[in-house]
């Protein structure tokens, strides 16, 4: 599809774990600390739905053990968002 992303991206006052700009999407891969960070997030993700991106978050465990599983949403939110044309 094109679609680039950057790692370690800054948005306002927060930095995205991956950030595609042009399609104005972030990738977020929490680990177990987030769990007990759930408030913080919530806030963060408000923040950057604010700026114009739909967020994406995935635990660092589904990245690591269902990798496809995530490269699937992945695809199928840009998909969502940027459907190819006719």
């Amino acid at each position: 599809m094109g679609v680039k992303f950057r790692r370690q991206h800054p948005i306002g006052r927060y930095v995205a774990d991956f950030a595609s700009i042009k399609a104005r999407v972030c990738i977020e891969v929490d680990g177990a600390q987030h769990a007990e960070l759930a408030q913080q997030d919530a806030q963060r993700t408000v923040y950057l739905r604010s700026q114009g991106y739909v967020v994406l978050r995935f635990t660092d465990r589904e990245v690591l053990t269902q990798i496809d599983a995530v490269k699937e949403a992945i695809w199928n939110a840009l998909q969502q968002l940027h459907p190819p044309p006719p």
